[in-house]
């Protein structure tokens, strides 16, 4: 495997990301160290590259990518994944609001808590919070499946037309337009062998206790 070191201590949001979609060509792994909650990294992204962030990220990292694997060893801003249409953004830590807003495929993975208005607009793809999440989770979803395996607030499914919200922990109040209803068998089976594959580990009675919001149509 073929890796490049970027020392981003320097660098300013614009030179970061010319020398990431420079070296992508060339690379099969991207290490940025010193991220230090730059905005915008990995925007636009579309090589089918490994990208290791060492630190947080600020604002819509990982907007607009097609292919990249990226890991953030840290936090990360609003809008996390915004727009994604394939590959995979994986954050250690928490985001802030709108994580995973608008993707149409892909994977957005934050394992921490998360702000408002998680999978807004949400077309296609997963995303999968390993903690809490805010006021409007999936406001105006789509399509796709967004996983909370912790609480949400108020309005989750706050006019929802589409797609799936999964929830394991406790639902404050729904949105216009949402029901909530009990995961089926097979909803169940489908969502043990997405987070097995991420390494969540549940067991099978947490399982059976997923609810399950979607349209009321």
């Amino acid at each position: 495997m073929k890796e490049y070191v970027i020392n981003a201590k320097d660098m300013d949001a614009k030179e970061l990301n010319r020398t990431i979609k420079e070296q992508a060509v060339y690379h099969d792994k991207l290490i940025i160290n010193n991220p230090e909650s730059r905005h915008n990294i990995c925007a636009g992204l579309s090589e089918d590259i490994e990208i290791e962030i060492n630190g947080s990220a600020g604002y819509f990292v990982g907007t607009m990518v097609n292919g990249p694997k990226i890991h953030i060893n840290g936090n990360a801003g609003w809008f996390a994944g915004d727009n994604m249409t394939k590959g995979e953004l994986i954050i250690e830590g928490t985001a802030g609001d709108g994580a995973g807003q608008g993707i149409y495929g892909g994977t957005v993975i934050i394992n921490g808590s998360v702000g408002s208005r998680t999978g807004e607009i949400m077309k296609g793809g997963t995303v999968i919070i390993g903690g809490n999440s805010g006021y409007m989770t999936g406001l105006l979803m789509m399509g796709g499946k967004l996983i909370i395996l912790g609480d949400v607030t108020d309005d989750v499914g706050e006019s929802i037309m589409r797609g799936t919200i999964y929830v394991l922990g406790n639902v404050k109040s729904l949105g216009k337009n949402a029901v909530m209803e009990k995961a089926t068998l097979e909803d169940q089976k489908d969502l043990k062998e997405i987070l097995t594959k991420y390494g969540f580990e549940l067991t099978d009675i947490d399982y059976t206790n997923f609810k399950k919001i979607v349209n009321m149509q």
